[in-house]
This record gives structure tokens, C-alpha cells and sequence, in this order.
């Protein structure tokens, strides 16, 4: 029994010719591996010119609009600037491209959107698409396939579902979802999809990255162990991060998580790191704040906002931290070195989580769906210090978790800190207790450790998370006694200090030579003097000493990254000299 399939060819005003029938006939037959084709005329007079022709799923384009279409297309990658500023040999290559063009007849799968609503679209028809690939829909907005059926895919939209109907065509773009990239992005503000949103005109891209790429495997990468100092000092002494780790920032909302990972940025200040900064489904006003910070800052020029705020729709929150991931590795390849901040993931599972339940998928563990865990680690596991031999490039994630009540056992934070690298736990009772950054030492860990500290930090660092440790313990015990001997006193005393010189005020991020000196001079008992509530008026006072009047102690640990014991002794000594000019002066 021959298969014969049956097509609709719809043309403007002449219909075809049987000669035409024909050869049409015989490319569907060796096209689709039928034996016949039987074909209806059809006349639409919205095609123009030309005619279209439907089999099944396929259509194929040989009218005067699919024309316009593809000559738009290669036209699209056509850059004037890029060769020359003369208009007559713009217009000579313009001419020759237009008389060089042909028509690549292509059968395009076409389905049918059978359900749309709340940013999500449901079509039929389209049987081959794969997961990840971009859909385009008759009104020209674009969704990603999200849900692969047997009877129908689920797609998320890229933009408003106002022009999209029941019965609206979708056609397959056999396309991953990308996102434009290059260098004049930086100090730029954009949205998930890479289009300029702080009002400063078009940026002109340098390529395209997909925004869903394969994490580097194991060979392709090589150790963690050069700093990438945040310039706080509780952090950098106790908690190292290093480039290409993945260091979680966690606790609860308002105990200034976000003031960590923008301290961070703002200390890479002329250190050649690109920070990119995505802000997942917070409100614009809190995202304009940052941005006026780090322009106050002077770290806007180094650092990409991307930015998806609460108002945007589901599928934008979702796609926003993978699009400045895709962007991170742009400068990754290159060889460069990135800081990432993603603010927040809690936010990002909910967006995942509406668009799951949207698509009727069913929830597991907290309503979450049972894929929520490889949606954080297939993100976070594309930071790492890339291998000599693919140019040593690094991606440092900061991802941000926002728990209730100090609940680090919920689902969410559990998944984010068995896939990162360490956390910084962030503690509600401290930060209210005026210990700000709230950092709770006992709770907080980097798997990286001393590894990511230079020479000079891990020997100026010593003993401290130790000396905080048993400051505490013995605070607790001592509280209700009121006979101490000296030694306890001495202790409590010097741990008191300790606490003081932790704290740090927003956008202060100290340099690791500061950090040192400060720790050289508290672990050499010269700061135990001080009474608590001056601590901060010392420390500056101490370090503006140092940067202006001893340069030469600041530049060799600069340089070297190291600690020698003759340097430590000149510190010593030149604080001694600091504290009787300051005992002197008061």
C-alpha cells in the first residue's frame, strides 16, 4: 500500500503551475521519505508573493515574506563599523550581498499553541524539539522549551503573553537559548536576556554565549589557591575564599548578606577581576541602591549588573542567574578572572518552583520539584579555576540564601551548601547585637582554608578563630561571676578587642596589608590597652600611620605577600612608637 501524505500549499495571487506542482511534489516525496504527496491550493492573500507549503509538521517557505526573512537574517550579521566608515563601499557590500543571496528552502517544524497563560505556553505538533531550544511564535516573542511531552511541549516566555492565542503558530528555531557577550557590557546594567536596561543606549556585543553550557570536568580544571580577598577581615583572616570557589553567603533576611558580597566587589578595585552582579526577583528600588553604590564606589566600571527584578515575570527570575553565568564565562575563557554574585538563589527556587507547578510537574520536598537540585549545581558547578592549557581563567561564585529563623536545614540550603565550597553563616542575634558583619565562626567554613590565603595573612592570622573560640566559651561561664582572677580578665579582654577590630562599616573593605598589620599589632597584645568603645577610631588612626608615614612596610608585604619575622618585629615596633605618640597626644 503506497503512503501517501497529504499538503496544503497556500500562495498570494497566481497559483502555481503544474510544472511548479511537480518539482514541489518530488522535494516533498525525497524530503520526507514518502511515496506520494497530494497537494490543496489554498489562496492568502497575507503571503504577499510567493506560496507556503504545510505537510504535517513542516512548512516550507518559498514566499516573498520568508524571502524578507532570511535576507533580514543575513543582513543582521553584517557590521559596517567593523570595516570601514566609507558609505560607498558600505552600500558596493550591502549590493553584493543582496545579489549574492539565495533562498534556502528549509522545512521548519510548525505547532499549534493549544494553552497559554502566566508566562507559559503549551504546543503541539512540534514533535522533534529538544530541551533548552528556543520557540518563536507568530507575534515574534520568543519562549524556551521547558517540558518535553509525548503529546506536547511546555515552553516558558521570554516576554509578554498578550499577543499569543489559542491556535497561535510556534515554530522551532533549532536554536539554544544564547545570550549576547563581550567587553562593552561592562558598567553596564542589563536584564536576563542581555538588552541594555539603564538607559545608556545598545551595547555591541562581541558573540553570543549559550546560557546553559556543560560545567568544566575534572582535567579541565586545576586547584583553588590564589586569594580573592573581599577585604573583610573576619572573612579574609578565618574563612578564605578563593578564586574559582564557590563560597556561600547564608542567613536570614536583614543581617546584611548582600553588604558582604558588595564589600567584595568593591575591593576588586584595580585588581583586574570582572564582577557581575545578578539580582534575582528583588525590587528595583533595593537593585537601584546597589547600583548607585557601586557607582559611588567607583566599582561600576569593573562590574556587570544583571539584573531581574520582582516584577518581572517567572521565566526572566529563572533565566537571569545562568545568563550572567554565560557572561562570567565569556571573560573565563579569555583567561580573565570573575567574581559572581547571586542574589538570591532562595528566590531563583521559588521562580523555578512556579514555573514547575505551572508545567503540572509534580512537587516533592517542600513543594519544591524533585529537579530543583541539579537546577543550583548545574549553575554553581560552571565556576571553577579553569586548567594552564585553557588560559588559567577563574569564576568565583558568591550565591546568597535567605533561611527563616536561622533554618539551615530546610531543603534549599542544604542542596546550595552540599554543592558549594564552604558558607558564611550569617547570624540574626549578632547582627542585632550591633557585630556587624554578623559572621557566627562556629557555623561558618571554607573547604578551600589557608590554601587561598597568601603567606603573610596565614601567618599574621595565627591563632584567632581559636582565640574568638575560647573567648566565647569562657564568656558564657564567667558572665555571673564577679570575682576574676587577671589572667580570665586578660582573656576576656583581649577577646573583647578582638570582637571590636572584626567589625567593619559598608563599602570600607580593608587591603590585605592592613588586614595584616591589624592582626600583627592585636596578636602582639599592643591593642589590649585600648578601651573597647575607641577601637575604631584606633584602627584608623593606626593605618593612616602606616599608609602615609611608614609606605615602605606596606609596599613589602604588597610585593612580597609575605611575613618574615623581621617584618613582624618592625610592625611591632612601629606600633609601639604609634601608641606612645597617640598616649602623648591625649
Amino acid at each position: 500500500m503506497n503512503n501517501i501524505m497529504k499538503a496544503q500549499l497556500r500562495y498570494a495571487n497566481t497559483p502555481p503551475t503544474k510544472e511548479q506542482l511537480t518539482g514541489i511534489c518530488e522535494r516533498l516525496q525525497k524530503e520526507l521519505g514518502t511515496d506520494s504527496v497530494e497537494i490543496t491550493c489554498l489562496q492568502d492573500e497575507s503571503i504577499t508573493g510567493g506560496f507556503i507549503v504545510s505537510c504535517g509538521n513542516f512548512e516550507y517557505d518559498w514566499s516573498d515574506r520568508g524571502r524578507a526573512e532570511q535576507l533580514r537574517e543575513e543582513l543582521s550579521g553584517f557590521k559596517a563599523g567593523d570595516v570601514t566608515q566609507d558609505p560607498g563601499k558600505i552600500i558596493s557590500m550591502l549590493k553584493e550581498k543582496i545579489d549574492n543571496f539565495d533562498l534556502h528552502i528549509e522545512g521548519k517544524e510548525v505547532g499549534v499553541v493549544t494553552w497559554v497563560g502566566d508566562g507559559i505556553a503549551n504546543v503541539e505538533g512540534i514533535e522533534h524539539t529538544f530541551y533548552g531550544e528556543i520557540i518563536e511564535f507568530e507575534d515574534g516573542t520568543k519562549g524556551m522549551a521547558q517540558d518535553i511531552r509525548d503529546d506536547h511541549i511546555g515552553c516558558i516566555l521570554f516576554g509578554e503573553d498578550t499577543g499569543i492565542r489559542q491556535g497561535s503558530r510556534a515554530v522551532r528555531t533549532y536554536k539554544e537559548a544564547g545570550i549576547p557577550v563581550g567587553d562593552n557590557f561592562v558598567g553596564r546594567v542589563i536584564d536576563a536576556l542581555g538588552a541594555p536596561i539603564d538607559g545608556l543606549g545598545n551595547i555591541k556585543e562581541s558573540g553570543f554565549f549559550e546560557v546553559e553550557r556543560r560545567a568544566p570536568g575534572i582535567i579541565e580544571r586545576q586547584p583553588v589557591c590564589e586569594p580573592m580577598e573581599t577585604g573583610i577581615l573576619s572573612i579574609d583572616t578565618m574563612f578564605p575564599i578563593g578564586r574559582g570557589q564557590r563560597e556561600l553567603i547564608i542567613g536570614d533576611r536583614q543581617t546584611g548578606k548582600t553588604s558582604i558580597a558588595i564589600d567584595a566587589i568593591i575591593n576588586q578595585k584595580g585588581k583586574g577581576v570582572i564582577c557581575i552582579y545578578v539580582a534575582i526577583g528583588q525590587k528595583a528600588s533595593t537593585v537601584a541602591s546597589i547600583i548607585q553604590t557601586l557607582q559611588k564606589t567607583g566599582a561600576m566600571k569593573y562590574t556587570i549588573v544583571v539584573s531581574s527584578t520582582a516584577s518581572d515575570t517567572a521565566p526572566l527570575q529563572y533565566i537571569a542567574p545562568y545568563s550572567g553565568t554565560a557572561m562570567g564565562e565569556y571573560f573565563m575563557r579569555q583567561g580573565r578572572d570573575v567574581l559572581i554574585v547571586y542574589d538570591d538563589l532562595s528566590k531563583h527556587a521559588v521562580a523555578y518552583r512556579a514555573l514547575s507547578l505551572l508545567l503540572e510537574r509534580s512537587p516533592g520536598r517542600e513543594a519544591y520539584p524533585g529537579d530543583v537540585f541539579y537546577l543550583h549545581s548545574r549553575l554553581l558547578e560552571r565556576s571553577s579555576k579553569l586548567s594552564s592549557e585553557l588560559g588559567g581563567g577563574s569564576m568565583t561564585a558568591l550565591p546568597i540564601i535567605e533561611t527563616l529563623a536561622g533554618d539551615v536545614s530546610a531543603y534549599i540550603p542544604t542542596n546550595v551548601i552540599s554543592i558549594t565550597d564552604g558558607q558564611i553563616f550569617l547570624e540574626s542575634d549578632l547582627f542585632f547585637a550591633g557585630m556587624r558583619p554578623a559572621v557566627n565562626v562556629g557555623l561558618s567554613v571554607s573547604r578551600v582554608g589557608s590554601a587561598a590565603q597568601t603567606r603573610a595573612m596565614k601567618k599574621a592570622a595565627g591563632s584567632i578563630r581559636v582565640d574568638l573560640a575560647q573567648y566565647r566559651e569562657m564568656a558564657v561561664f564567667t558572665q555571673f561571676s564577679s570575682d576574676l582572677d587577671e589572667v580570665t580578665k586578660k582573656q576576656l579582654n583581649h577577646g573583647n578587642i578582638l570582637m571590636e577590630l572584626l567589625k567593619q562599616p559598608l563599602a570600607k573593605p580593608l587591603a590585605m596589608h592592613e588586614q595584616v598589620i591589624i592582626l600583627v599589632a592585636v596578636g602582639g597584645g599592643r591593642i589590649d590597652w585600648v578601651d573597647t568603645r575607641m577601637i575604631q577610631e584606633y584602627k584608623e588612626k593606626l593605618l593612616a600611620f602606616f599608609n602615609f608615614r611608614h609606605t615602605d612596610i606596606c609596599d613589602e608585604i604588597k610585593k612580597t605577600g609575605d611575613l618574615t619575622d623581621v617584618m613582624r618585629s618592625n610592625i611591632l615596633q612601629l606600633t609601639d612608637r604609634f601608641n606612645e605618640e597617640l598616649k602623648e597626644g591625649i
